[in-house]
């Protein structure tokens, strides 16, 4: 804790006001940033309009933090190796939209190597502890910033709607933090666990960048290190071939038309009404992580650019019956919505949002229930 704050039975009480932490604590030299000079991107432009805060920031040049960084360099460089080039492949079929979305709230351009660090640029990505999608939101969160988090729908994988609201969560921290570096760390932590960090160890300390490294020891260690790896890893994506990399050529962006699905279709149908094979709609609609669309509303679907019009009147040649690839059911003696899932290669929680009416507890011999076998055929869940 910060001096003058002793504990007493366990409760910190203050003896003397705590003088607020020096900004910067650490030393700073005014000497360009020269972990790799040959790159140079750190090095401010001249119209100060232009300058990126958290590639211009002062903390960059700490060299500790140049250690860290230098660090991470290395990372990307060799460890990263098999895969990095697949984070830059996928990064052009987003990068137009993330670029757009910072530009239009003035965020740092910097920014659109997040989701590189975060996910590789994949909105199929799932962390450990459950964070999903490019930019890689926890459901909480994601609601908060109006995505939809569902048993049929998750919004977190929609690389439009994330993006969108990847960069109002920014914005909000930044204001809130008032540091890039600081806004980073509870973008990484979350607000709640960098505002207690601030508030125990550094409660009148006026938030900056410098504050962010002179209090790393309390982060945990991935937040401590997610500046440095993020610094890292632009060092390296603006200049592959420097660090060795064959030319990496970039995805197009996503071009599509989009069309309105009346009721639940499976991916396997739409495809075939939009011409197209079934990874390609799910490409196209990745927040739809069940393999079909939600049951009892219609929903704004995309298809491949140029087919809408064909997606239509093949769409509507189909019976309604024929919609949903699916079976049904008939409840056995002594069956249980588990032993079904089990028969048929699904969880519970997908089987019951097929048949969000029936209560497990009251099962009855002969209900028939609905089983979405195409999400074991896709491996969705």
């Amino acid at each position: 804790m910060v001096a003058g704050c002793t504990l007493i039975g366990g409760a910190p009480a203050v003896v003397v006001p705590p003088d607020p932490l020096s900004v910067p604590e650490i030393e700073v030299e005014p000497v360009a940033y020269d972990v790799h000079p040959e790159v140079g991107y750190l090095s401010p432009p001249p119209d100060d309009a232009h300058v990126d805060p958290i590639l211009a920031s002062s903390v960059t040049r700490d060299p500790e933090f140049e250690v860290a960084v230098a660090w991470w360099v290395d990372y990307w460089q060799h460890a990263a190796r098999p895969w990095f080039p697949d984070f830059l492949h996928r990064m052009g079929t987003f990068q137009q939209t993330v670029d757009s979305a910072l530009s239009e709230r003035g965020l740092p351009p910097s920014l659109r190597y997040l989701p590189l660090i975060e996910s590789g640029y994949n909105p199929w990505a799932r962390s450990r502890a459950s964070a999903v999608g490019m930019w890689q939101f926890m459901p909480a969160t994601a609601r908060e910033f109006g995505m939809e988090v569902g048993a049929f729908v998750d919004e977190r994988r929609n690389p439009y709607k994330s993006t969108e609201a990847a960069v109002g969560f920014l914005e909000d921290l930044n204001e809130d933090f008032d540091s890039w570096f600081l806004a980073l760390a509870a973008y990484n932590g979350g607000p709640n666990r960098a505002r207690r960090i601030l508030r125990q160890h550094a409660p009148l300390a006026q938030p900056s960048d410098s504050l962010f490294w002179a209090l790393r020891h309390h982060w945990p260690r991935e937040t401590r290190e997610f500046v440095p790896k993020l610094v890292g890893a632009i060092i390296v994506a603006q200049s592959p071939a420097q660090f060795g990399y064959d030319a990496v050529t970039q995805d197009d962006p996503l071009v599509f038309d989009t069309v309105t699905v009346p009721q639940a279709t499976t991916l396997d149908v739409l495809a075939g009404a939009a011409e197209v094979d079934e990874e390609e709609m799910r490409r196209l609609n990745p927040e739809l992580f069940r393999g079909f669309t939600p049951p009892g509303s219609s929903y704004t679907l995309r298809v491949p650019a140029g087919r809408a019009g064909r997606f239509a009147a093949n769409y509507a040649a189909i019976p309604p019956g024929e919609r949903m690839t699916v079976v049904e059911h008939s409840v056995a003696p002594g069956e249980t919505l588990s032993h079904i899932a089990r028969r048929y290669g699904i969880s519970i929680a997908d089987l019951r949002a097929a048949n969000p009416d029936v209560r497990p507890r009251y099962l009855q011999i002969g209900t028939r229930l609905t089983v979405p076998i195409v999400l074991a055929r896709a491996g969705a869940g």
